[in-house]
Protein backbone atom coordinates (compact mmCIF):
# COMPACT_ATOMS: atom_id res chain seq x y z
CA UNK A 1 0.00 0.00 0.00
CA UNK A 2 1.34 3.26 -1.26
CA UNK A 3 1.78 5.85 0.93
CA UNK A 4 -1.09 8.21 -0.22
CA UNK A 5 -3.84 5.10 -0.03
CA UNK A 6 -2.43 4.30 3.63
CA UNK A 7 -3.52 7.78 4.59
CA UNK A 8 -6.45 8.06 2.76
CA UNK A 9 -7.72 4.12 4.19
CA UNK A 10 -6.94 5.35 7.75
CA UNK A 11 -7.76 8.96 7.52
CA UNK A 12 -11.57 8.64 8.34
CA UNK A 13 -9.79 6.45 11.70
CA UNK A 14 -7.66 9.54 12.40
CA UNK A 15 -10.41 11.82 12.56
CA UNK A 16 -12.60 9.81 15.14
CA UNK A 17 -9.83 9.79 17.30
CA UNK A 18 -8.69 13.36 16.83
CA UNK A 19 -12.35 14.40 17.69
CA UNK A 20 -12.42 11.59 20.60
CA UNK A 21 -9.48 13.55 21.83
CA UNK A 22 -11.04 16.99 21.88
CA UNK A 23 -13.91 15.92 23.57
CA UNK A 24 -12.12 14.06 26.31
CA UNK A 25 -9.91 17.22 26.57
CA UNK A 26 -13.07 19.87 27.02
CA UNK A 27 -14.56 17.64 29.44
CA UNK A 28 -12.26 18.65 32.53
CA UNK A 29 -13.10 17.28 35.89
CA UNK A 30 -13.01 18.85 39.66
CA UNK A 31 -12.40 16.97 42.29
CA UNK A 32 -13.80 17.52 45.97
CA UNK A 33 -12.60 14.90 48.90
CA UNK A 34 -11.81 12.37 46.25
CA UNK A 35 -14.84 12.64 43.92
CA UNK A 36 -14.45 13.62 40.55
CA UNK A 37 -17.27 15.75 39.12
CA UNK A 38 -17.37 16.43 35.63
CA UNK A 39 -16.97 20.26 35.03
CA UNK A 40 -19.84 20.30 32.07
CA UNK A 41 -22.78 16.93 31.46
CA UNK A 42 -25.85 17.09 29.02
CA UNK A 43 -28.50 16.63 30.50
CA UNK A 44 -31.80 15.32 28.01
CA UNK A 45 -30.26 17.27 25.60
CA UNK A 46 -29.17 20.74 27.61
CA UNK A 47 -25.99 21.65 28.62
CA UNK A 48 -25.13 21.89 31.63
CA UNK A 49 -21.95 23.46 33.64
CA UNK A 50 -20.99 22.61 37.40
CA UNK A 51 -22.11 25.82 39.16
CA UNK A 52 -20.25 24.80 42.48
CA UNK A 53 -19.44 21.50 44.32
CA UNK A 54 -18.77 20.73 48.03
CA UNK A 55 -18.59 18.17 51.32
CA UNK A 56 -21.90 17.85 53.63
CA UNK A 57 -19.84 17.70 57.06
CA UNK A 58 -22.04 16.68 60.16
CA UNK A 59 -20.22 17.32 63.07
CA UNK A 60 -16.09 16.61 61.80
CA UNK A 61 -17.39 13.48 59.68
CA UNK A 62 -17.40 13.28 55.55
CA UNK A 63 -20.94 12.47 55.07
CA UNK A 64 -21.27 13.15 51.12
CA UNK A 65 -19.92 15.42 48.14
CA UNK A 66 -22.41 17.37 46.36
CA UNK A 67 -22.22 18.94 43.49
CA UNK A 68 -24.55 21.56 41.67
CA UNK A 69 -25.36 21.51 37.55
CA UNK A 70 -26.99 24.40 35.72
CA UNK A 71 -27.81 26.15 32.78
CA UNK A 72 -25.97 28.92 33.37
CA UNK A 73 -23.88 30.03 36.59
CA UNK A 74 -26.15 31.45 39.31
CA UNK A 75 -24.81 33.23 42.73
CA UNK A 76 -27.65 33.33 44.85
CA UNK A 77 -30.27 30.64 46.17
CA UNK A 78 -32.73 32.81 44.07
CA UNK A 79 -30.96 32.77 41.00
CA UNK A 80 -30.65 29.12 41.45
CA UNK A 81 -34.43 28.60 42.21
CA UNK A 82 -35.62 30.96 38.86
CA UNK A 83 -33.13 29.24 36.74
CA UNK A 84 -35.18 27.88 33.83
CA UNK A 85 -34.24 24.41 32.36
CA UNK A 86 -33.25 21.03 33.70
CA UNK A 87 -31.05 21.02 36.79
CA UNK A 88 -29.11 18.55 38.60
CA UNK A 89 -28.00 17.91 42.16
CA UNK A 90 -25.37 15.34 42.11
CA UNK A 91 -24.55 13.22 45.50
CA UNK A 92 -21.96 10.82 46.06
CA UNK A 93 -21.42 9.09 49.78
CA UNK A 94 -18.39 9.35 51.69
CA UNK A 95 -19.34 6.99 53.78
CA UNK A 96 -21.95 3.86 54.66
CA UNK A 97 -25.36 5.42 56.06
CA UNK A 98 -29.18 3.89 56.64
CA UNK A 99 -30.79 5.70 53.53
CA UNK A 100 -33.86 5.43 55.50
CA UNK A 101 -32.20 7.98 57.96
CA UNK A 102 -31.09 10.19 54.84
CA UNK A 103 -34.44 10.34 53.86
CA UNK A 104 -35.58 11.26 57.16
CA UNK A 105 -32.77 14.07 57.39
CA UNK A 106 -33.80 15.09 53.81
CA UNK A 107 -37.50 15.66 55.07
CA UNK A 108 -36.25 17.78 58.24
CA UNK A 109 -33.93 19.82 55.78
CA UNK A 110 -37.43 20.60 53.54
CA UNK A 111 -39.24 21.75 56.83
CA UNK A 112 -36.99 23.55 57.88
CA UNK A 113 -36.38 25.91 54.88
CA UNK A 114 -39.82 25.92 53.53
CA UNK A 115 -42.67 28.28 53.77
CA UNK A 116 -45.18 26.87 56.04
CA UNK A 117 -48.29 27.52 53.41
CA UNK A 118 -46.25 25.09 50.81
CA UNK A 119 -45.62 22.49 53.45
CA UNK A 120 -49.29 20.82 52.29
CA UNK A 121 -48.81 20.72 48.83
CA UNK A 122 -45.22 18.89 49.17
CA UNK A 123 -46.47 16.62 51.71
CA UNK A 124 -47.07 13.73 48.62
CA UNK A 125 -43.74 14.34 47.18
CA UNK A 126 -41.97 13.46 50.60
CA UNK A 127 -44.32 10.17 51.17
CA UNK A 128 -42.69 8.77 47.81
CA UNK A 129 -38.77 10.01 48.36
CA UNK A 130 -38.96 8.97 51.77
CA UNK A 131 -40.20 5.70 50.42
CA UNK A 132 -38.15 5.38 48.41
CA UNK A 133 -35.21 6.21 50.82
CA UNK A 134 -36.35 3.71 53.10
CA UNK A 135 -36.52 1.08 49.96
CA UNK A 136 -33.03 1.13 49.40
CA UNK A 137 -32.34 0.38 52.93
CA UNK A 138 -27.92 1.29 53.00
CA UNK A 139 -26.29 4.11 50.86
CA UNK A 140 -22.49 2.70 51.00
CA UNK A 141 -19.50 4.39 50.72
CA UNK A 142 -19.15 5.62 46.62
CA UNK A 143 -22.89 5.30 45.96
CA UNK A 144 -23.93 7.72 43.86
CA UNK A 145 -27.60 9.36 43.45
CA UNK A 146 -28.85 12.37 41.34
CA UNK A 147 -31.91 14.53 41.70
CA UNK A 148 -32.62 16.04 38.21
CA UNK A 149 -35.55 18.53 37.45
CA UNK A 150 -36.19 17.73 33.74
CA UNK A 151 -39.21 20.29 32.59
CA UNK A 152 -41.93 18.30 31.24
CA UNK A 153 -41.41 15.09 33.18
CA UNK A 154 -40.75 16.46 36.78
CA UNK A 155 -38.00 15.98 39.99
CA UNK A 156 -36.21 12.37 38.57
CA UNK A 157 -34.08 10.71 41.24
CA UNK A 158 -31.18 8.03 40.38
CA UNK A 159 -30.18 5.93 42.74
CA UNK A 160 -27.11 3.64 41.32
CA UNK A 161 -27.64 4.92 38.23
CA UNK A 162 -31.11 3.50 38.57
CA UNK A 163 -34.41 6.26 37.40
CA UNK A 164 -37.15 5.65 40.47
CA UNK A 165 -39.98 5.63 39.20
CA UNK A 166 -43.29 8.24 39.65
CA UNK A 167 -41.30 11.64 39.11
CA UNK A 168 -42.82 14.36 40.90
CA UNK A 169 -44.37 16.98 38.86
CA UNK A 170 -44.81 19.89 40.82
CA UNK A 171 -41.68 22.51 40.24
CA UNK A 172 -42.16 23.78 43.77
CA UNK A 173 -40.87 20.00 45.02
CA UNK A 174 -37.46 20.63 43.32
CA UNK A 175 -37.42 23.55 44.76
CA UNK A 176 -37.85 22.59 47.68
CA UNK A 177 -34.95 19.83 47.80
CA UNK A 178 -32.61 22.73 46.69
CA UNK A 179 -33.62 24.74 49.71
CA UNK A 180 -32.48 21.56 52.00
CA UNK A 181 -28.68 23.09 51.11
CA UNK A 182 -29.35 26.49 49.50
CA UNK A 183 -32.55 27.28 52.09
CA UNK A 184 -32.50 30.29 55.03
CA UNK A 185 -31.34 26.93 57.31
CA UNK A 186 -29.20 24.75 55.59
CA UNK A 187 -27.72 21.16 55.61
CA UNK A 188 -23.96 23.05 55.62
CA UNK A 189 -23.18 26.10 55.51
CA UNK A 190 -20.00 25.75 53.98
CA UNK A 191 -21.55 23.57 51.63
CA UNK A 192 -24.29 26.20 50.39
CA UNK A 193 -21.33 28.83 49.37
CA UNK A 194 -19.35 26.26 47.89
CA UNK A 195 -22.39 24.82 45.85
CA UNK A 196 -23.59 28.52 45.29
CA UNK A 197 -19.54 29.02 43.67
CA UNK A 198 -18.04 31.24 46.66
CA UNK A 199 -14.39 30.64 47.49
CA UNK A 200 -13.73 30.18 51.38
Amino acid sequence: MSALSCILFFRPALLACAAAAAIGASAAQVEVAGVKLDDALELRGSALRLNGAGVRYKAVFKVYTAGLYLGKKAATPEEVLAAPGPKRMAITMLRDIDANELGKLFTKGVEENSPKAEMVNLIPGLLRMGQMFADQKQLKAGDTFTIDWLPGTGTLITVRGVPQPDPVKEPAFYNALLRIWLGPAPADWKLKDALLGRQP
